[in-house]
């Protein structure tokens, strides 16, 4: 387990070193959120009963979903695996002591982090300050902001796992692009962050809830937000640790089954 912690600590420290980057970020994702925002906006102003999310929870979710991007985004996989695959860097990580899956497990977990470790604060901070409706609210109770906590924890690592079977699945084609393409349009829409899970109609959102996407950035928002309450925050929490468990434990699966057949070429 030392060697992991030490390799997260390194990849971790060494994302922390882009600055101009989160701060480029911080602005990019800072006007995306307000677009996001005003376009939602022009619909409420219709009818706002009509709509299964408050404004106020809806912009609570959308900033979150912007302080939090670098951990939750699909589309955001390390090119550095995806490389030692496709170019045979992985017969130098295969010769390590050191367990592949855990090590890019803990690579991914630190790079996403010192990303969003970057961006979050500022983002949440200048949503804080937002006049109303446009901020971001406190969660009802301290209950609500626990299992955010706890769910935004878990969402967070079963991002990473399914990553991993992303990563995984490169042993097979040989070329990350059609996996990444299919991860960015795909993945993302059904995990809410292209629109909020509760703006689909009942049977596709029924359907999409009971699946490993709405595990992750869907809960702990609406969590936080107040669109899930009471003894709904327990069963979607104990659902989102039924997938994460049976992912990582797939992946690992994945994991051995590739390795067994990989062919390194180059000399």
């Amino acid at each position: 387990m030392t060697k992991y912690l030490s390799l997260f600590r390194i990849r971790f420290i060494n994302g922390l070193q882009y600055r101009a980057a989160a701060f480029a970020g911080i602005i990019t994702q800072f006007v995306w959120g307000m677009m996001e925002l005003l376009m939602f906006n022009a619909f409420y102003r219709s009818n706002p009963s009509a709509f299964p999310m408050s404004f106020s929870q809806l912009s609570s979710y959308i900033w979150l979903q912007q302080a939090f991007l670098a951990m939750f985004m699909m589309w955001f996989l390390e090119q550095d695996i995806f490389s030692s695959i496709t170019g045979g860097n992985l017969a130098y990580e295969l010769s390590r002591p050191m367990d592949l899956y855990n090590m890019w497990f803990a690579r991914s977990m630190a790079t996403r982090l010192s990303k969003a470790l970057l961006r979050s604060f500022p983002i949440l901070i200048i949503a804080v300050l937002l006049p109303k409706p446009y901020n971001i609210s406190l969660p009802a109770d301290l209950v609500s902001f626990g299992m955010f906590i706890v769910t935004l924890i878990l969402g967070f690592v079963t991002v990473v796992a399914f990553s991993m079977i992303l990563y995984i699945i490169t042993f097979y084609t040989m070329s990350p692009t059609g996996v990444r393409l299919v991860a960015f349009s795909i993945i993302e829409f059904l995990t809410g962050s292209v629109i909020p899970l509760p703006f689909m109609p009942d049977k596709v959102r029924f359907f999409l809830e009971l699946t490993p996407f709405a595990s992750m950035q869907n809960l702990p928002f609406r969590i936080y937000s107040g669109n899930i309450s009471g003894s709904q925050m327990v069963k979607c929490l104990l659902i989102q640790i039924f997938w994460l468990f049976l992912i990582i434990f797939l992946g690992r699966i994945y994991m051995k089954q590739a390795l067994k057949k990989v062919v390194i070429q180059g000399g």
